[in-house]
């Protein structure tokens, strides 16, 4: 048994490969021996559909994979009836340009508590999503996924269970896991083995789509906080879920959230192939 793997950096290479754009970010992908890119929307959607098209057209003829992450401005629990609907629209023009350029997740912030406490969020967050299902089932938009992503800050929505909940709630969502979020989130422990065992009961054979780094120790606050850091700071450490991955048969992308994107992407391939898994 060996599972099928793709790795690739969040955003164009920038460190063993300067790319200009996304089009030659999929490429440098490519030489580098890496098999997956995230586009970052991060700072806003700014890329036009037909833009969207061509970057999809040249991944795919390269076999690269690719996702999307949507602007970090998204809160679906504002106070404010405008942002909550903003952030509708950031997500839908997300999933728009993923649906042309054949990406198959669009990595979403979902909210913040804010006022409303947990279950109150929850239930803010699954209107919002279902209103985006809805509106993607009538477009006939059925490739791509809004990925919850887990998150490191404890007032932001976003835990394991939530999001597993959501996904099990709103049609066209999955959970995405960041393990180095989840290692903040949990005070400095991960246990890979645990998350991967719930993910094969819930969701079977589905394809998984994670995010890595290493996050910072904030010693004044005396806690891990939402900093990413190279993956050798080892916060949490890449080599235990390689093994871990090793041993499954199972589908899913690691995208590399490390400072040294690229470089660090590179760096688990290797881990990975000397383990005996090469990328899909």
């Amino acid at each position: 048994m060996r599972p099928q793997v793709w790795i690739g950096p969040a955003g164009i290479p920038q460190y063993l490969v300067k790319a200009k754009s996304t089009v030659d970010g999929v490429k440098a992908v490519k030489k580098l021996g890496l098999n997956a890119m995230e586009v970052e929307f991060v700072r806003g959607v700014k890329m036009s559909v037909e833009a969207a098209r061509e970057v999809g057209d040249v991944a795919r003829s390269l076999g690269v994979r690719l996702s999307i992450h949507a602007p970090y401005f998204i809160n679906l629990c504002s106070e404010e009836r405008e942002k909550r609907e903003a952030s509708k629209t950031r997500i839908w023009e997300s999933v728009v340009r993923a649906d042309a350029m054949r990406a198959d997740v669009v990595v979403v912030h979902a909210a913040y508590y804010g006022k409303w406490g947990p279950q109150k969020c929850f239930e803010m967050v699954e209107e919002g999503l279902g209103e985006l299902a809805d509106r993607m089932r009538e477009a006939s938009i059925k490739g791509v996924k809004i990925g919850v992503e887990v998150t490191a800050r404890k007032g932001q929505f976003g835990t394991v269970e939530e999001a597993f909940r959501i996904a099990k709630a709103v049609p066209s969502t999955v959970p995405v896991i960041d393990w180095g979020h989840l290692f903040a989130r949990m005070g400095g422990t991960v246990n890979y083995a645990e998350i991967l065992d719930l993910w094969v009961r819930e969701f079977g054979n589905m394809h998984m789509h994670t995010h890595f780094t290493s996050v910072k120790y904030d010693s004044k606050k005396g806690e891990y906080v939402d900093e990413h850091e190279p993956i050798d700071r080892e916060r949490p450490p890449f080599r235990p879920l390689a093994e871990e991955l090793a041993r499954r048969d199972m589908s899913i992308t690691l995208i590399c959230e490390s400072p040294l994107l690229d470089a660090d992407a590179v760096k688990m391939r290797e881990l990975l192939e000397g383990l005996g898994v090469t990328l899909r």
